[in-house]
């Protein structure tokens, strides 16, 4: 955990792409051990396929700050001019937090690690990569939007015939990331804003999982017997990830819209609100699921009702608040 937040902490700090590719490779090394702590199979395999896209991504990353050294004989983030070095980086760093089309990883990974490490993974594991593109991006425009459209379809489309919970989260961590991209070069501002619901909201629906030990629908279905005042909340966390109002995961859809509209991009921003309906049918199915279905009759069923007292309940508590 030490080394995860010394990585990022690194890319942060750095103005020379050296000392940003050194913070990204000690992420990637930090969490390694975190994935693979669970000798599961599936945890191994998940953990090498982590690791092999992250150091194509980072190996990628290095060649383009070199080029980008060669052709213009500087090293400085914020100088970056030569359009070859930028797109190479952008598609770098696109891999490296997963926004398709170099998206197909993340649901893989996800599926194989327990919900805590995945809850890292979709949350912190995105900040250092975000705060590089974040000060290259004026430099390749189209490639931005396209990466941004891409990812919100496609995260919406991955994730409806799914019943594994980690890979929804999954695939709407990938479409929540579009919209980020989407809007990133006309106000970095709302994009942070975005990440920051998405961290709030991801915190809170993870949380919520692991409480009921959760990973596919099924389980959700009996999940009122365990903690119904729990079970009853979840709906209105699910749809605030899909962007519901008067929920707090509207406020960044609708600010990204209004953005887009400003910048005289109406069909852009009719496709991506189109694009959330995807994402938006299989919250619902989650909340149908948890909150419609009358769970059999099982033997907790008559216990007294009530909210199981764990380390998680504050954190819990509050970020479900932040995220309704």
């Amino acid at each position: 955990l030490f080394g995860l937040g010394l990585g990022t902490t690194i890319t942060f700090a750095s103005s020379h792409w050296l000392l940003a590719w050194m913070g990204l490779e000690m992420n990637t090394l930090a969490i390694i051990p975190l994935m693979a702590q669970h000798h599961h199979p599936r945890a191994v395999e998940a953990t090498t396929k982590y690791f092999l896209t992250q150091a194509a991504a980072a190996a990628t990353l290095l060649f383009a700050s070199i080029t980008n050294a060669w052709l213009t004989g500087q090293w400085e983030i914020q100088q970056i001019s030569h359009p070859l070095p930028a797109t190479m980086m952008t598609l770098a760093l696109a891999l490296k937090i997963g926004l398709a089309p170099l998206h197909a990883w993340l649901p893989e990974v996800l599926q194989g690690l327990d919900l805590t490490t995945g809850l890292i993974l979709s949350t912190w594991q995105k900040l250092a990569p975000f705060a590089l593109i974040l000060q290259i991006q004026p430099s390749n425009s189209t490639l931005l939007i396209i990466l941004g459209i891409t990812s919100a379809l496609i995260g919406g489309w991955g994730g409806l015939n799914q019943t594994q919970l980690r890979k929804i989260l999954a695939y709407s961590s990938i479409a929540h990331l579009g919209w980020m991209i989407l809007v990133l070069q006309f106000s970095p501002s709302i994009t942070l804003l975005t990440l920051l619901t998405y961290f709030i909201m991801t915190f809170s629906t993870f949380l919520v999982f692991k409480l009921n030990k959760a990973t596919n629908i099924n389980t959700l279905a009996t999940s009122w017997t365990k903690a119904p005042a729990l079970t009853a909340l979840t709906p209105l966390i699910l749809l605030s990830l899909g962007g519901l109002p008067p929920l707090t995961g509207f406020m960044p859809k609708w600010l990204i819209l209004q953005e887009l509209t400003k910048q005289g991009l109406a069909p852009t921003a009719t496709l991506a609100a189109l694009t959330a309906l995807l994402s938006l049918y299989f919250y619902l199915r989650l909340s149908y699921a948890m909150t419609l279905t009358i769970s059999p009759n099982i033997l907790t069923g008559t216990a007294p009702w009530r909210l199981p007292s764990t380390q998680l309940t504050y954190p819990l508590a509050i970020s479900t608040a932040m995220t309704i």
